[in-house]
């Protein structure tokens, strides 16, 4: 089943732009992926990836969800780099997938 290499496709359609859009909400994922705040039961979903999709820079992503997640993490990136400090250090501490995960980032969606 051709399926199962992917994370579910039911976050394919999901509307990012409320939280490219608003600050409030892009931090409140932020805030959930740090164990700083509440998470929405999206971003609960969300979280239980992070781990796996920064090691295989994103892997199990369909091409949806890939340009999905480059878009968000710009997003706070260029809005918010102290929180995407405290993600890569949270997430990647020893800069293991640093580079494979730039690459990701700087391919065209």
């Amino acid at each position: 089943m051709v399926s199962a290499d992917f994370y579910s496709s039911k976050y394919d359609d999901f509307d990012v732009q409320p939280l490219l859009e608003n600050d409030r909400i892009l931090l409140s994922y932020t805030k959930c992926f740090l164990d700083e705040g509440p998470c929405t039961p999206d971003a609960k979903d969300f979280k239980k990836v992070i781990p796996e999709a920064l090691e295989t820079s994103c892997g199990k992503c369909t091409p949806k969800q890939k340009k999905l997640i480059k878009q968000v993490i710009r997003a706070v990136i260029d809005r918010h780099p102290e929180s995407w400090d405290k993600l890569v250090h949270k997430y990647d501490e020893d800069n293991k997938y640093k580079d494979s995960f730039n690459k990701f980032l700087a391919e065209k969606d």
